[in-house]
């Protein structure tokens, strides 16, 4: 099993949809560009459950050694670009499987 990278890229904020549709939140994402993590089979610490369901699929086919997802989409077929599905703040990661 192939350990796959995780990194943040980028995160957006879209302050007039949260305007007119989210409740007050007391808490959003505490991630940051740059931050990186490796995926081992679980979940790593720190990554949010909601982005990790998003990608698990991606991340379970890449550390299998699969990849060429949608038949090219990405120009590394070893890599997957994955946003959480938080419409008010998404962030977008890049995964790579990692050779040991």
């Amino acid at each position: 099993m192939k350990k796959v990278k995780i990194t943040v890229l980028r995160k957006a904020d879209y302050k007039d949809l949260q305007q007119i549709y989210e409740n007050k939140t007391s808490h959003a994402c505490d991630l940051s560009l740059g931050d990186t993590f490796i995926y081992e089979g679980t979940k790593p610490d720190g990554l949010c459950e909601s982005a990790f369901q998003t990608m698990r699929y991606f991340l379970e086919e890449l550390s299998k050694g699969n990849g060429n997802f949608y038949d090219g989409w990405m120009k590394n077929k070893n890599s997957a670009l994955i946003s959480c599905n938080d419409g008010f703040r998404p962030v977008s990661f890049l995964l790579e499987s990692i050779d040991e």
